[in-house]
């Protein structure tokens, strides 16, 4: 085992919450479960051990090769599962995240879309990591309920997606989301957002009906996860 890098063909979970979700959402995938010898064998942990056992997955105890993998000193925990792949669902709701740069904003992302029960995300290259383990870290795990797939393009998206419902979330639009009401948000969606510098290029105003969250002129604008969520609520409400 070495320190992350890309070019990896596995990752990890580090701490807890992370590594319970990798092991109940995608065991077939786990390496090993390494442990530190500081941890405090709790129940959590002890039933954490017992579930690896009836799923054989190795659990050591390695203290060292640990604090190799990871710079964070509080880090007692850790899984070492394969990469995968995963496609999503089609006429399913879709998140589409074109040129995601950011690994934390990434991570949280996630997170939200789980917790609002959209499980497909699509995401546009060039983009962060999402095998990265501070990605993981940032969704809390969540990433491993999720069906993830990467497209080189957009168009690429769009030919496999064409049904879809296509929300732009965009600057240069006319349309509030505060105006819309529920005729409009038809499902199944596609909400679309850009990168968190540039946002998305004039040509999606051609694509579906494009939107704006309006703010107060106190901020310049909203950062990517809030506008994510933002979305996410208003399009699911009952």
């Amino acid at each position: 085992m070495e320190k992350y890098k890309k070019e990896l063909e596995y990752s990890y979970t580090f701490g807890i919450f992370p590594t319970f979700e990798l092991i109940n959402k995608k065991s077939e995938y786990v390496q090993k479960i390494m442990i530190h010898e500081k941890l405090k064998i709790t129940q959590d942990i002890q039933n954490l051990i017992d579930i690896c056992k009836n799923k054989k997955i190795p659990v050591e105890f390695c203290t060292k090769q640990i604090e190799k993998i990871t710079d964070k000193e509080n880090t007692l925990i850790a899984g070492v599962f394969n990469k995968y792949n995963s496609q999503i669902l089609s006429n399913k709701n879709h998140i589409v995240l074109v040129n995601p740069s950011d690994m934390g904003n990434l991570g949280t992302i996630f997170r939200t879309s789980l917790g609002f029960n959209v499980t497909n995300i699509a995401i546009i290259k060039p983009c962060a990591d999402i095998f990265n383990p501070k990605t993981i870290r940032a969704s809390m795990g969540a990433i491993f309920g999720l069906n993830i797939e990467l497209f080189d393009n957009f168009d690429d998206y769009f030919a496999k997606n064409n049904k879809q419902n296509m929300f732009p979330f965009m600057l240069q639009s006319n349309c509030p989301l505060q105006s819309i009401d529920n005729s409009v948000k038809k499902q199944p969606f596609s909400l679309i957002f850009g990168n968190e510098g540039s946002g998305l290029d004039t040509k999606f105003l051609q694509i579906g009906k494009s939107i704006i969250i309006n703010h107060s002129h106190n901020i310049d604008s909203l950062n990517l996860p809030i506008s994510v969520a933002i979305a996410l609520y208003e399009f699911t409400k009952k």
